[in-house]
């Protein structure tokens, strides 16, 4: 799974990677996201790519229960044609949610140890996701979305079964083209990163509390 991630990359050289227009939407470094909170994500939609703060945690647009989003963070890429949450989404509302790194953690002799996941070329990356708009009664719209995971891959499996799906640049262009709706060709771009170009590093437990947020944790 994915439960915490960092992104502390300047707004401008984000907006040059991911092809967006900067706006002023409360955009901030972040070293200690977790879920429920306000996230960066990309869509598209005809004007181009466009980023929005969305709160980590889907919350279907059929549900009335929006506390629900706390239990879906996370998505797994085998199951996303066969769960009522996430397989119109998978369809019609894919986006990338933005990080610098990820966190994990690993136990040894009943210890768990922080380790933070990155590129090596310590870029700025895009996770698959999908995101919903959901409306409560009195009409207040909240965006929302989730992280999808798939099996680790070699890197990874040392520390934990599964990782998020982390899109090449190549992959992200099909992957928020909204005219793309062939299950099998999105599935296809659903497959662990390579191993080569990642690294890890043992961080601070203070990264296990969510009240700290700061560049000492990385």
């Amino acid at each position: 799974m994915c439960g915490r991630y960092s992104l502390s990359t300047n707004i401008e050289d984000l907006a040059y990677r991911f092809d967006f227009k900067p706006a002023n939407f409360g955009y901030q470094a972040r070293f200690n996201i977790s879920p429920t909170q306000q996230v960066l994500a990309v869509t598209k939609n005809d004007s181009g790519n466009q980023a929005m703060l969305m709160k980590w945690g889907l919350i279907p647009s059929w549900t009335k229960d929006p506390s629900i989003s706390n239990r879906m963070i996370n998505a797994r890429a085998e199951t996303l044609t066969e769960k009522p949450a996430f397989r119109n989404a998978f369809l019609k509302r894919r986006c990338l949610i933005i990080a610098d790194g990820f966190y994990e953690w690993t136990r040894h002799k009943g210890d768990k140890t922080p380790i933070r996941v990155t590129l090596k070329s310590g870029e700025a990356f895009g996770f698959a996701g999908l995101w919903e708009t959901w409306r409560s009664p009195d009409n207040q719209e909240i965006q929302s979305c989730t992280i999808i995971t798939t099996y680790a891959n070699d890197l990874m499996k040392t520390i934990h079964d599964r990782m998020p799906v982390i899109l090449t640049t190549e992959s992200e262009r099909l992957w928020l083209d909204y005219n793309q709706q062939d299950p099998k060709k999105l599935k296809e771009l659903l497959i662990p990163y390579e191993s080569i170009k990642m690294e890890t590093q043992e961080v601070t437990r203070l990264i296990n509390s969510t009240r700290n947020d700061h560049i000492t944790l990385v």
